[in-house]
């Protein structure tokens, strides 16, 4: 049996807080990385990230390895959470930045910039407005990372439908934002 089950054994059968906090800082960074590169704003990951930890320890009692490994388990937790984030939240985000710590090459590239960081948004607001398990199949391909044998596992769905579902998608942004990008 290796460490990662005996820490979930403990934290399960005694609520043991040395091993939440073990398997908590075995994933934190991952899943940090994981939510930031959806959210592209610190305070909001950390946030979110907190949640995703919390709501992990909440539902510990019930998790079923032999349902799915560890890290599956915890990264459906994450995306769900996720999405959830994304759809509820109507403020928009300001972003400040201090005109000293730009680096500005020239005009051109600044507005290419601009330019790309306005469209990432939209492209998100659109991936935003799609069915659940289309979202959880985009964000665990491109911000996660996964294979499709390992999102087919994750979310019980045909790998072929996983990967139908991606490349539809990835075909429709291209339709949807074709006049965006060079």
């Amino acid at each position: 049996m290796n460490d990662e089950i005996r820490l979930i054994r403990k934290i399960q059968r005694t609520g043991d807080r040395n091993a939440a906090n073990k398997l908590i800082c075995r994933y934190y960074d991952e899943i940090y990385r994981y939510v930031y590169k959806q959210t592209s704003d610190k305070h909001t990951s950390m946030d979110l990230t907190q949640n995703i930890f919390i709501s992990m320890l909440q539902s510990i009692s019930n998790y079923d390895r032999k349902q799915a490994g560890f890290r599956t388990w915890l990264y459906r937790i994450a995306t769900n959470k996720t999405i959830d984030y994304l759809r509820t939240s109507t403020k928009k985000r300001k972003i400040v930045l201090n005109v000293e710590d730009i680096d500005i090459l020239d005009e051109t590239e600044f507005t290419r910039q601009i330019e790309l960081k306005d469209l990432l948004s939209r492209v998100q607001h659109y991936i935003n407005s799609l069915e659940i398990e289309l979202q959880q199949i985009f964000r665990l391909k491109f911000f996660g990372e996964y294979t499709f044998t390992q999102i087919a596992t994750l979310l019980s769905v045909p790998e072929s439908t996983a990967k139908t579902k991606y490349y539809r998608l990835l075909k429709t942004l291209r339709e949807e934002f074709k006049d965006e990008y060079d």
